[in-house]
């Protein structure tokens, strides 16, 4: 594995600490279920979405984006990948936890495939965007410090309301 590989795999792994602390800090309060449904204001996304989007995105990514494979969470797609509107069903904290497991094991596996000398190809499931694999990891690794970023500040704000 190259070293900027490497190096993404690390990012990955950091970051998810962070959004593990988030839910962890969730499963804490009284209320959990109040806390991943809340949302900041009308039409705007719940903290459940949020982190739900994180998973199914390192998934779309990791089983249509990056390489052609089946995907155990295609039924999960249509509810949180890019442009969908955040409903009022709010999974549980254990379908979360799972989610952010299997899409992360996922993203693991396609990002092993990828040589460094395969960071300058794009993948056909990113001609349309004409990011190159390099281009494609690093918007993984900033896409989940974007929306932990985003779900951190809704649940302060949940907390601010309480």
């Amino acid at each position: 594995m190259s070293i900027q590989i490497a190096t993404i795999v690390e990012l990955l792994n950091f970051n998810r600490i962070m959004t593990l602390k988030t839910v962890d800090e969730i499963s804490a309060l009284p209320d959990p279920q109040s806390a991943l449904a809340f949302r900041p204001g009308p039409g705007r996304t719940t903290i459940a979405w949020q982190i739900m989007h994180i998973a199914i995105t390192e998934e779309l990514f990791a089983t249509d984006r990056l390489r052609k494979t089946d995907s155990k969470l295609s039924d999960l797609f249509p509810l949180y990948q890019k442009g969908s509107t955040a409903g009022d069903e709010i999974p549980s904290l254990e379908v979360i936890k799972n989610t952010l497991s299997q899409s992360r094991e996922n993203i693991l596996e396609t990002i092993q495939l990828i040589s460094e000398a395969d960071l300058d190809l794009i993948p056909a499931g990113l001609q349309e965007r004409g990011w190159s694999n390099e281009m494609a990891l690093k918007v993984i690794c900033w896409h989940e410090t974007h929306h932990q970023g985003q779900a951190h500040l809704t649940l302060n704000s949940w907390k601010a309301e309480q």
